[in-house]
């Protein structure tokens, strides 16, 4: 393994919240991807896995 690589990480969010009017979508979001790592976002409709990959891109704006 490269030196120092381990260490790093290519996206790190803390603390992220989204909600559009009264409804709550994201609530403290928390998520660390290092390199050569594949992420899968997977639960039920409704659950804010688009909004959670709009608001990494910023295509929507994170409350927080």
């Amino acid at each position: 393994m490269e030196s120092g690589v381990a260490d790093q990480s290519i996206l790190r969010i803390e603390n992220l919240h989204k909600a559009f009017g009264a409804t709550q979508v994201l609530q403290g979001i928390a998520l660390v991807v290092k390199p050569k790592t594949v992420i899968v976002l997977v639960g039920p409709s409704g659950t804010g896995k688009s909004t959670l990959l709009q608001c990494i891109n910023l295509l929507v704006k994170p409350d927080q």
